[in-house]
């Protein structure tokens, strides 16, 4: 009955979209959740260096679709963007399937493919995902945009469904143990084969029905090249080109460039990623911000909207830096210190993210219907509330891993269950914010600035990631690190201590294994187990829940009727 009512209340062109961008997040999420896997066993890298390129690599996925949608925006329209952008990632796919196919007789030739490829999806996904993304707010009449934060909700549903499938599939082929618990090194190019069979499908799915069902409400192709928009696909009174003066586009490139060399001080280290894509992608994000407030086109309503755009897009930073721990640390922690018997089946450590999407496609239509009830009876909370109760949700499910890791010490093994519990919380937090944030750009962006706000809108995402890989690098020894050091004969926990100093000799044994002979470094202080790990991001997220619901009443205000 739920499903008839919505198929009758949305256009079908949201069902083409959601059938292109499932198979997208299939490809996406099956190579992320054997990717850092891939890196440490088979390319043989540290768990930090590794967590560090998870997070450039997330980030600069993010970053690109400023580029995507301003090209869209400006040249060749949504359309050629989303299936150039979908050939790319097939592509970059195949490289990596490649380079997992070769590691074992040409290390150095396999770690050039991986950065060759990872290169490829990056740009592949910014021509991609600003594009599809804008186009489902185009298919409703300018009367009915209330249903955007049910259709966007439906969208992400398409986008889980997508997650679940390559969460399932690609771990079950690419991320192998035998019955000792020893991983097939080898198998991880099946995992990669299948995701860029998945973006194909979604690729032609997209080419052959297109012209038939992504149409706006009077049946005119939706998205097709700028040059042949219409006055009335504008909002009455609203300006149809950004105006960007020589001295605001010369002032954007002066801060990009200071922007980006403050960040490099700041984040220091040898690291290529940390300090350079890093800064880049900080950069970045605050100067396209600044730039799209200097258009002198703007009326103080819009400019007013376009900044609650970017007070949201702040905070989101934080949730997704806890939150894309999934592909990292919680992936190490699911690997070594983990009890993964689920129902007598032994689960493999990647796939344990599967939970989410899984979760998601579960709760993503009960969501909906909440917020359509809550909005017929006028108790709908705003946005920004929904995204400080998402926040709150995030620090509540780290606060209950870390209590559960407090007294594991060195050897003890986490419940799988515990995981699955926070995953869920995690869900929950997610349909709070992820496509409510997405409606509220959709709702606030003055159409000449749709895609580049979402542009924005996904550079909090990306600077989200940036920080969930620098998070993730400073996760301390798991239990695997200890069983290893013994074997090696040594004991890892007094030098972790300082209470014995290693020799040269250990050091070098120690390094070798990947293993740190220090705990790690955060903010000024030294992580010394998981608890103290766990307890940054309840401290994060609880404090960025608390703020962004003190500013509600003020963002409403700024809102100007939008909810």
């Amino acid at each position: 009955m739920i499903e008839n009512q919505v198929k009758t209340a949305h256009p079908k062109g949201l069902w083409v979209l959601f059938g292109t961008e499932m198979w997208e997040r299939f490809n996406f999420y099956g190579m992320r959740a054997i990717l850092t896997l891939f890196l440490i066993n088979s390319l043989m890298m540290k768990e930090a260096d590794a967590s560090i390129i998870y997070g450039g690599f997330l980030g600069l996925c993010y970053l690109t679709p400023m580029l995507g949608g301003f090209i869209a925006d400006r040249f060749f329209g949504n359309r050629n963007c989303i299936l150039l952008g979908g050939l790319m990632m097939a592509v970059g796919q195949l490289l990596l399937f490649t380079s997992a196919s070769i590691f074992g007789t040409n290390l150095s030739l396999a770690t050039t493919l991986m950065w060759s490829a990872l290169g490829i999806i990056i740009f592949g996904n910014g021509f991609f995902k600003p594009n599809i993304s804008s186009m489902v707010g185009s298919l409703y009449p300018k009367q009915e945009k209330s249903k955007l934060d049910t259709a966007f909700t439906i969208f992400y549903m398409g986008i889980n469904l997508g997650a679940f499938l390559g969460q399932l599939i690609c771990p079950l082929i690419g991320d192998v143990k035998d019955a000792n618990g020893i991983r097939d090194i080898h198998a991880f190019k099946w995992g990669f084969l299948a995701a860029s069979v998945a973006m194909l499908i979604g690729t032609l799915v997209f080419y052959f029905l297109k012209n038939k069902y992504v149409v706006t409400p009077e049946g005119r192709p939706l998205g097709g090249l700028p040059s042949k928009n219409e006055a009335s696909d504008f909002e009455e009174g609203e300006a149809q080109k950004a105006v960007f003066s020589t001295k605001s586009l010369v002032m954007a490139v002066i801060a990009f460039v200071v922007l980006f060399f403050a960040f490099r001080y700041l984040l220091g280290g040898e690291n290529f990623i940390k300090t350079v894509i890093y800064p880049i992608i900080y950069a970045s994000g605050l100067t396209l911000a600044g730039l799209i407030i200097s258009d002198s086109s703007l009326t103080k309503i819009e400019r007013d909207r376009i900044l609650v755009i970017y007070i949201v897009a702040f905070f989101i930073i934080f949730f997704w830096a806890a939150f894309e721990q999934a592909g990292s640390s919680l992936t190490f922690i699911a690997d070594n210190q983990t009890d993964r018997n689920f129902f007598g089946w032994n689960m493999p450590p990647s796939m344990v993210q599967i939970f989410n999407g899984l979760f998601v496609f579960s709760f993503a239509l009960p969501f909906s219907i909440l917020w359509d009830k809550l909005r017929a009876s006028g108790k709908e909370p705003i946005s920004p509330v929904k995204q400080a109760i998402g926040l709150g949700l995030i620090a509540l499910s780290y606060f209950i891993l870390a209590y559960n890791v407090k007294d594991l010490g060195n050897s003890g093994l986490l419940g799988i269950k515990w995981l699955i519990l926070m995953y869920l919380i995690q869900t929950f937090a997610e349909l709070c914010l992820s496509p409510i944030g997405l409606s509220l750009v959709g709702k606030l962006s003055p159409k000449r600035f749709a895609s580049l706000l979402f542009g924005v809108f996904f550079l909090s995402n990306a600077a989200g990631y940036a920080l969930a890989g620098t998070l993730g690098s400073i996760i301390p020894a798991t239990g695997d690190k200890f069983i290893k050091a013994k074997e090696l004969g040594i004991e890892l926990q007094p030098i972790l201590d300082k209470t014995v100093t290693p020799t040269a000799e250990q050091l070098q044994i120690l390094t070798t294994n990947q293993i740190d002979a220090s705990n790690p470094v955060f903010a000024g202080f030294e992580i010394h187990n998981l608890f103290e790990f766990f307890m940054v991001f309840v401290v994060l997220t609880g404090l960025a829940a608390v703020i962004l619901f003190a500013l509600t009443p003020v963002l409403k205000k700024m809102m100007h009727g939008v909810r």
